[in-house]
């Protein structure tokens, strides 16, 4: 089934389609994702080419790349056991959201928001016990990958040695947003597309000049695929765009980071 939209240009109507991969497996680390997406691709007689997006699920890239830990086996740090007893949070927990961040921006009961080494601004540094198999001796939750946008690049390159087509990748997380309640499929990796457009210079409907507008069209991309993907049990984790165009270079997600001295926000 595809999903369909029409984003209207100056020029022509591009019409945008998103079709879910069926069957794609549950991911166990060192699972190869480039087979089980092409496999996915193939049996489901969706004719693929140049310049497709595949929109895949940080959960299942994590999964991949073996980045589970059982909680049972954290040690917590004296700073982790200040911290979770002021946001009520398990210390073990803490002490991974500390690890897997640079810099603590908010915290209170019950949240604690963090900018991770990659510079995203997240909860809980995106560790998730969702969607994981637990029993009574594991506790295990799930963090991001260490470093999305070179998971993209690498998922990218195979699938263009494996294809010979040139593919977007992106990996989309759940991400919350300043002054606005609800999540939101937001781009943390990107690779074969760029992250964002910059439409400055270029002119409005009346021909007026665009002075500050930057697209960030990796996110609007990760937020439609998460549509289809959905937060439970939809078990879609990967969605194949098509008819997106654009001769922009690549910009990898890292270019979607605001630099703090121009953050106004913070």
């Amino acid at each position: 089934m595809a999903y369909g939209f029409e984003v209207k240009k100056r020029t022509a109507v591009q019409s945008i389609k998103l079709y879910p991969l069926q069957g794609i497996p549950l991911i166990h680390s060192g699972d190869d994702l480039c087979s089980i997406i092409i496999e996915s691709i193939e049996s489901s007689g969706i004719v693929w080419s140049e310049g497709d997006i595949l929109v895949i699920a940080q959960k299942i890239v994590s999964k991949a790349e073996g980045r589970l830990v059982n909680l049972k086996q954290v040690k917590p740090s004296k700073r982790s056991f200040k911290l979770a007893s002021l946001t009520e949070k398990d210390p073990r927990l803490v002490e991974l959201i500390l690890k897997e961040s640079k810099k603590v921006i908010r915290f209170r009961k019950g949240v604690l928001v963090v900018q991770n080494h990659q510079g995203v601004i997240l909860a809980n540094a995106g560790i998730d016990h969702s969607n994981l198999e637990q029993d009574e001796e594991q506790n295990w939750v799930l963090l991001l990958p260490r470093d999305p946008d070179r998971s993209a690049k690498n998922i990218c390159k195979d699938l263009l040695e494996r294809t010979g087509l040139n593919l977007g990748v992106i990996i989309n997380d759940s991400i919350g947003r300043a002054w606005r309640n609800g999540t939101i499929g937001t781009a943390i990796g990107v690779a074969g597309l760029p992250a964002i457009l910059d439409l400055r210079g270029r002119n409005d409907l009346f021909g007026n000049p665009l002075r500050v507008s930057e697209e960030a069209v990796a996110d609007e991309l990760a937020s439609s695929a998460s549509l289809i993907q959905g937060q439970a049990d939809e078990a879609i984790p990967v969605v194949l765009i098509q008819g997106f165009k654009t001769t922009a270079v690549h910009i990898s997600a890292s270019g979607l980071i605001r630099p703090e001295e121009k953050d106004l926000f913070r």
